[in-house]
């Protein structure tokens, strides 16, 4: 067991290593607004990464590539990519605050919520989740159903806490310091990376001949 757990978490934790959608989308939100803001998008994105995690764990064929549901996520996740980058394409670079303790206001209460739908919408939207968690558990089919479900709340936190991480080290004043100038290229870097990963996703979506 302890040796199939190690496999489990080891690919889970490379696959959370390759910088996606959600990474980029994290690390702009704390970068302009701090990682108390940013947490809103790790736990969408985490809540996204459970329901995939449930649906695996239930054996849903609609998480199976070739599925018109599939196909329908895959379609819709490309279009959400593409039109995320092109709102950041067109960034001004604001000037980055830093974070301020003990600031609390309706305003930063509701860009927290909005965090959490756009987390939430990033995750369901990416179909490599889908695809991630419907493979690694058709893997695990022979295993107990006690130790899967063990395995899902493990990869829910490792999620929650890696993007955690994540908005943490990219929200740090002197992190804030040192990217300020720059914030202009680097949202509208990450448009071009999002819409560039749009286009794989459109192109992995497109029948195959023959």
């Amino acid at each position: 067991m302890f040796e199939q757990f190690w496999m489990v978490a080891g690919a889970h934790f490379l696959a959370l290593l390759s910088p996606g959608p959600d990474f980029f989308l994290i690390a702009q939100a704390a970068l302009a607004q701090g990682w108390r803001r940013a947490s809103g998008i790790c736990l969408g994105v985490a809540l996204a990464n459970g329901l995939f995690i449930a649906l695996a764990l239930g054996g849903f064929s609609a998480l199976r590539p070739g599925n018109a549901w599939f196909n329908l996520l895959q379609w819709s996740g490309c279009l959400y990519l593409a039109w995320l980058g092109s709102r950041l394409l067109r960034s001004t670079g604001a000037p980055l605050p830093l974070p301020q303790k003990g600031l609390h206001s309706p305003q930063a209460t509701t860009g927290w919520f909005t965090g959490l739908r756009m987390g939430l919408a990033s995750g369901l939207l990416n179909p490599k989740n889908a695809l991630f968690y419907a493979s690694l558990f058709s893997l695990l089919a022979g295993t107990e159903k006690e130790i899967q479900v063990f395995y899902g709340a493990w990869m829910f936190f490792a999620v929650l806490g890696w993007d955690l991480v994540v908005a943490i080290a990219m929200g740090h004043p002197s992190v804030v310091l040192r990217f300020s100038r720059h914030m202009a290229a680097i949202e509208r870097t990450t448009g071009g990376v999002l819409i560039l990963l749009a286009v794989g996703v459109a192109a992995a979506a497109l029948p195959r001949p023959g």
